[in-house]
């Protein structure tokens, strides 16, 4: 595996910053703007919620992270979103404990422009309740979305999609997904769906409230020839880290089958604990509801 790259660097708030530090004040600069209204008890109450000065940043991590667990769940790569707007949303905020956010955003399809049909793209509002403990990863999400794609539809998609890749007479081996030029060839666009369906996973599984990822490039893909019904395939993806530009190159193993349960598991080439290093496809003490799956 090739170690982490490190692309070149954003704008520092001033020279010399130690490394050690720039958790606590990334966190500190995310929460500074929150203020309690007037009259009302202080922030560390976190019963009381902050609706004056909410930051937008903290609103849009929290539906980031609420659409990677929703991706996962629905365990489809037809019905993947991504967040189009932050409409509205307020924040319950410990400065020792963390913050619970509900926050209401609408979504897009995702699906490059030219294989939408018109009005196809926007799929309606979400809601989410995220609970972010400080400093740690793996938020407990509970999410709801609204018009979502029909599920006949979906499913004969999803289908379409399996048998492209059944149908393919050796195991597929690709490097570099899109290309450096940032393009991504129509008859790999099933395998790139794949992969930021599993890697949905993994990013939910590593935010935290001031850490946000997204999948950057495949640099590696291997489908496995297997004796049952699922598509079995490991491949190798750098997540670019926003707050800290960092590149962090995850190898994932992906098992599926439309209409079953994602079986996600992964390591990533980064300093964590063991239960934070590798993923399973449960979840199962995260609240979940996803309506119409």
């Amino acid at each position: 595996m090739q170690p982490r790259r490190q692309p070149p660097p954003a704008p520092r708030s001033g020279p010399g910053n130690p490394r050690p530090t720039a958790p606590l004040l990334a966190l500190l600069l995310l929460l500074a703007p929150v203020v309690a209204p007037a009259g009302s008890r202080g922030a560390e109450d976190p019963a009381q919620p902050q609706d004056a000065g909410v930051p937008r940043r903290l609103l849009q991590q929290a539906a980031r992270a609420a659409l990677h667990f929703f991706n996962f769940r629905a365990g489809s790569p037809s019905a993947l979103r991504v967040l189009a707007e932050v409409q509205e949303g307020r924040a319950w905020i410990n400065p020792k404990e963390g913050c619970k956010v509900d926050v209401v955003f609408s979504t897009e399809r995702y699906k490059p422009e030219s294989l939408l049909q018109e009005g196809e793209g926007r799929l309606g509002k979400c809601s989410a309740r995220v609970v972010f403990k400080n400093q740690k990863p793996r938020p407990a999400i509970n999410v709801t979305c609204t018009r979502l794609i029909e599920k006949k539809k979906r499913q004969q998609e999803d289908y379409l999609l399996y048998k492209q890749m059944k149908q393919l007479k050796n195991p597929l081996e690709i490097v570099s997904i899109p290309d450096n030029h940032g393009h991504i060839d129509p008859y790999l666009r099933p395998i790139w769906d794949l992969a930021f369906l599993g890697s949905s996973y993994v990013m939910w599984e590593m935010t935290t409230q001031v850490s946000h990822y997204y999948l950057a490039q495949l640099t590696s893909v291997r489908q496995w020839k297997t004796n049952d019904d699922t598509i079995d395939f490991d491949y190798t993806v750098l997540l670019h880290e926003l707050s800290t530009q960092e590149i962090i190159p995850c190898h994932i193993h992906l098992v599926w089958y439309p209409g079953k349960p994602l079986k996600v598991k992964y390591h990533c080439q980064e300093l964590q604990t063991p239960e934070e290093a590798s993923g399973t496809e449960e979840g199962s003490a995260v609240p979940t509801e996803l309506s119409n799956f």
